[in-house]
């Protein structure tokens, strides 16, 4: 999908940017969650069902097939880091992970003898797959779910041996060359064990992982702590902080309460508003906003959330919760809380901050986007974050990094089947879907009905089903997911969308949660477009290519959820919930060349193309030229790199019924031909311009989708029906 990287002496290293954390470096470096990741984007890639729909819970639908033993659901080419992958059990073990060509097995013990599930199972490699980066179902309740990097220089493919119920999810980053990173990105060996100083790291919960108040460690940081009590009114807004000593980033925000009133301070509002801006950047349920639906505490655990950023703790007399994102603030900060049902009394609270050293637009603001969904509209996913609605800003630069949601009121678990979906920067195809709301949670089978909390994923609350609820708290079903080395970059705006049910049909009552961090600026601008098919357009931007096809007008539709939903009783009713889009385009199977304008001050640039899907493993050499100052002159090519998507709207679907089935061969075509995908071009090759000339030379890559199936030339071609150009830059913060 992305160009492969360029030789190191013709990097240019961004200096102006902010240092991005790279590989275990995402994780010591937590400290600058909040900080842009300019020249990064974030991918999330699954098995869903690519009709919309949840045959099969979401899985085993296969880009291609090699091999019945190598059943492939990720393909990607240049530099880039795997950051999380999750599987529903053992299901689909032994994987290959095909790392520069080198293909390692990873695989869980239980499939050793997978109709004997080993009790305390674990990954084979067992050293570069341990806890608390790496948990398997048996801790999950029902799922094995990676967090240990594995970086790429060149390329990335992901294959099952076995193919029933083969469910997973996985997010990865991709880097522009001459991003500013932490690190060189070396290809993953397969051998070597995360450094143990991550593990350590990750072992501890946010009311761990700051040192005491006044230690030697805490002044080393410049750690300054300020705290207090108060009592909560009915009907009152309470003021618990304003702090003015700035800039600075608030490092843990703690309160507690008697542990008789947990429950009523669930339901507290915690406000935050950064810089006397017009609107709080927080506004949420308390419970929700630390990771939690409720503060009841139905099996009297010490902890409801024990997780890296939020913690939920009780003790004989008392509730704590501690949250430790890191929250940047460039002039002042306000807290408040307000909206409790009932008097609560003796609300402590503490709040450490430290100096803010770096340039205010390296970093950006903390959300909690609160929405509340308590009558879903059918076929319609949930939005749970539209940034352009957001405080009055049209464009925002950040990175989304989690939610925290309830998915039911009335301990139902049923509803676990809606797929996430994320868009980023105006694109209509999503560049993270995923297969189902538990397994977003970290979980799988409806985590069997029991609770857990890890550190980055976790089912907090909730009765096994409504029977055993034990009072109407009980009810309450939630869980979250945070992002931290697999956060998610955007540069202009960000939708958050959910499907409740997995046709979005469920009439449970939501709510949301969705924590990210953005800028009211952008650092991607949208600089020009072509449209092909376009007379004037292609004219305008030097549209050559001689062996294309004639444009043709193609109406269809993106990958947004099941487009017709038919009502099995009467009164019957079919409605279309995905709307159809007509585009002109055009296919070649030899080269197009074109120009695009930029903004010369950029980071590199994101190119990003519509195409006809229906087109499989389109592949491209990419080079990229200054425009010459002689319109008689030739272009000085330079490679920018491969261009490669993998699949197309036609996949192969294997879920035998029985754990060791056969591989099967089932070819299912959707009707989901358009899609947009990215190429990042490094700034070695854009800085300083105005405009590129951009030449796309077709590389067919020649895989059937599985052997025996026929792959004819025809089939295979270059579709483009527009280019947009994105240049990364650095957001004009703070406002003049």
């Amino acid at each position: 999908m992305f160009g492969q990287s360029t030789p190191t002496g013709l990097r240019i290293i961004a200096q102006g940017c902010a240092v991005i954390p790279v590989g275990l470096d995402a994780y010591r470096m937590w400290d600058k969650w909040a900080y842009q990741r300019i020249g990064v984007r974030a991918y999330m890639r699954s098995t869903y069902d690519r009709t919309g729909g949840n045959e099969g819970a979401d899985a085993s639908h296969f880009l291609y097939q090699t091999a019945d033993d190598f059943n492939v659901t990720l393909d990607t080419l240049g530099p880039g880091v795997l950051y999380f992958a999750r599987y529903n059990h053992w299901h689909g073990s032994p994987w290959h992970y095909e790392v520069d060509g080198t293909d390692h097995i990873v695989q869980e013990s239980s499939s050793l003898d997978p109709k004997k599930p080993v009790a305390n199972s674990n990954f084979l490699p067992a050293l570069p797959f341990p806890p608390p980066l790496n948990w398997t179902w048996a801790d999950t309740r029902g799922a094995d779910l990676i967090w240990t990097p594995i970086p790429f220089e060149k390329s990335f493919r992901m294959a099952y041996s076995r193919t029933h119920y083969g469910t997973g999810y996985y997010i990865y980053h991709m880097f522009a060359d001459g991003t500013r990173l932490s690190q060189p990105i070396k290809s993953w060996d397969a051998k070597s064990p995360p450094d143990n100083d991550v593990l350590e790291l990750l072992s501890h919960s946010a009311s761990s992982l700051l040192p005491t108040p006044g230690s030697a460690q805490a002044d080393a940081m410049g750690l300054r702590f300020t705290s207090g009590a108060l009592d909560l009114p009915h009907g009152t807004t309470v003021n618990v902080a304003q702090l003015t000593d700035a800039p600075a980033t608030i490092r843990s925000l703690e309160f507690s309460v008697p542990r008789a009133n947990s429950v009523a301070f669930s339901k507290a509002i915690l406000r935050v508003t950064w810089d006397n801006r017009t609107q709080p950047s927080i506004e949420t349920p308390v419970a929700l906003f630390f990771g939690a639906g409720t503060l009841y505490n139905r099996d009297n655990k010490e902890y409801l959330v024990k997780s890296f950023p939020m913690t939920i703790r009780f003790d004989e007399k008392r509730v704590y919760l501690t949250c430790c994102f890191p929250m940047p603030y460039f002039k002042s900060a306000a807290l408040q809380l307000t909206g409790v049902e009932s008097d609560i009394a003796d609300v402590q609270w503490r709040i450490g901050t430290a100096p803010y050293r770096d340039p205010a637009n390296h970093a950006a603001y903390f959300h909690a986007t609160y929405r509340d969904h308590p009558h879903p509209a059918e076929g319609l996913d949930l939005v749970l974050l539209e940034t352009a609605k957001v405080e009055d800003s049209n464009d925002w630069s950040g990175s989304f990094v989690g939610t925290s949601f309830i998915f039911s009121h009335n301990a139902n678990l049923g509803t676990l089947e809606g797929d996430p979906r994320f868009f980023f920067d105006d694109a209509l195809t999503p560049q993270a879907y995923g297969t189902g709301t538990e397994e977003w949670g970290g979980g799988g089978d409806y985590w069997g009905g029991q609770t857990m909390t890890l550190p980055l994923a976790g089912h907090p609350v909730g009765a096994p089903n409504a029977q055993k609820a034990k009072e109407p708290e009980d009810n309450i079903e939630s869980a979250y997911r945070f992002l931290l080395a697999d956060l998610m970059p955007f540069g202009k705006n960000a939708v958050i969308r959910l499907e409740h049910g997995g046709t979005n049909t469920s009439k449970e009552h939501y709510e949301t949660v969705t924590y990210w961090y953005g800028l009211p600026a952008p650092s991607m601008l949208k600089t020009d477009q072509l449209n092909i098919g376009s007379a004037e357009s292609e004219t305008t931007h030097h549209y050559l290519s001689p062996d294309a096809s004639k444009p043709y007008e193609l109406t269809g539709m993106y990958e947004w959820g099941k487009d017709w939903i038919v009502h099995q009783k009467p009164p019957a009713q079919d409605y279309p919930t995905v709307p159809t889009f007509t585009r002109m385009g055009r296919y070649t199977k030899t080269w197009s060349e074109f120009t695009l304008t930029l903004q010369p001050d950029n980071y590199g640039v994101c190119l990003r193309r519509t195409l006809d899907y229906s087109f499989p493993n389109q592949r491209a050499k990419v080079f990229v030229a200054e425009v010459p100052a002689n319109a008689d002159a030739k272009p000085e090519w330079k490679p920018a790199g491969t261009w490669y998507l993998a699949g197309s709207n036609t996949c192969v679907y294997s879920n035998p019924a029985d754990e060791l089935g056969a591989t099967q061969h089932k070819v299912q075509t959707s009707n989901r031909r358009l899609r947009d995908d990215e190429f990042l071009i490094g700034l070695n090759l854009t800085r300083g311009r105005a405009a590129i000339c951009v030449r796309i030379e077709f590389d067919p890559a020649r895989i059937p989708l599985f052997p025996g199936h026929p792959l004819a030339t025809a089939d295979e071609a270059w579709s483009e029906m527009e280019y947009a150009a994105y240049c990364f830059v650095m957001p004009k913060w703070p406002e003049k």
